[in-house]
């Protein structure tokens, strides 16, 4: 039997439309996870494209990809800018 070969998925590659981005972006919200907020984010960031995205923050694409990783705690100034630039908008509504 032949080896299959398979490949990872990258989610950046299934959000192709602002509808699927809101929805990406509100189920992580959802999640309350500041770090997979941060995350998902970058996510969204790579798939819009990270250097498009610092030109458009004023960030450095370097700076973006660190405070925008699993691991990164980017400041809220920055969120606000990356939400922005992505053409999205942050709501509340209430808990139910």
């Amino acid at each position: 039997m032949a080896k299959r070969k398979t490949r990872s998925l990258d989610p950046a590659e299934l959000l192709t439309s602002p509808e699927a981005v809101a929805v990406f972006l509100t189920d992580a919200l959802e999640t309350g996870d500041p770090a997979f907020v941060a995350a998902a984010l970058g996510v969204v960031a790579r798939a819009k494209g990270m250097t498009e995205m610092a030109r458009e923050t004023g960030v450095s694409r370097e700076s973006l990809y660190r405070a925008l990783s699993e691991g990164g705690n980017p400041e809220f100034a920055t969120v606000l800018k990356v939400v922005k630039a992505l053409g999205m908008q942050l709501r509340a509504t209430p808990a139910s």
